[in-house]
């Protein structure tokens, strides 16, 4: 069994992440039992200036910093509930000392399994904007789509006003409903939660479409290869 080292950016998603692991894992391995895991977290402010500048450098930095101390610690593979700065992936990696499991690629998979082949992206303005769901997806031959320029600036500011803090909103909800809905209607197939805190507010018992909830899919993956 190898023991799951995860690398936290912002509290609630990272919070999300470990709970799934700890509480599916009882129907693999019995009650109460799940893998050895460490997390080790900088505080997101640390985070948000060099993403706010596009400086991947310094976040790809702040990343391996949490690397090396779960190395240490004695984490056997690494995952980040976090997609926005799986943006600085290229530079971390070549760098770390343990492998990685990739949320888009997670997420990839999933789609694949259950056959969607045109999906809307939901997330923080840097992840819509940014290249880490496209770079994985159209390897996988998965069409994006993505809200409008003003959809993105209201969502970002739901996520980091709001969801972050762990405050669900019915009228953010009902925002999130009428992106989805557009997507719908452009003919998406499903949404993928492409930030860590929306499926505190968005599931697929409220969402137009069917949702790709990126930080379960991360989590059930690293608890798979956790008891491979």
């Amino acid at each position: 069994m190898k023991h799951i080292g995860i690398v936290g950016c912002s509290a609630e998603g990272a919070a999300l992440c470990y709970r799934t692991i700890c509480l599916e894992a009882e129907t693999r391995m019995g009650r109460h039992a799940h893998p050895e895991i460490t997390m080790h977290t900088i505080a997101l402010a640390e985070y948000m200036e060099p993403i706010s500048r596009g400086d991947w450098n310094s976040v790809a930095a702040l990343m391996l910093r949490s690397a090396a101390v779960l190395h240490r610690a004695g984490a056997e593979f690494l995952i980040c509930p976090d997609n926005t700065i799986h943006q600085a992936m290229h530079y971390v990696e070549p760098s770390s000392p343990l492998p990685w499991l990739h949320i888009a690629e997670e997420v990839g998979k999933e789609a694949k399994r259950r056959g969607f082949s045109h999906l809307g992206l939901t997330g923080t303005k840097f992840l819509v904007r940014g290249p880490v769901y496209p770079e994985r997806l159209e390897a996988m031959d998965i069409r994006l789509s993505r809200p409008t320029e003003a959809q993105q600036e209201r969502i970002n500011r739901i996520i980091f006003d709001e969801l972050v803090r762990n405050e669900q909103r019915p009228e953010s909800l009902r925002y999130f409903q009428q992106v989805i809905q557009e997507f719908k209607d452009n003919q998406c197939e499903a949404v993928v939660l492409g930030c860590t805190e929306i499926p505190l507010l968005v599931n697929d018992e409220n969402s137009p479409l069917p949702t790709l909830d990126s930080t379960r899919l991360l989590a059930r993956a690293a608890l798979r290869h956790a008891l491979e």
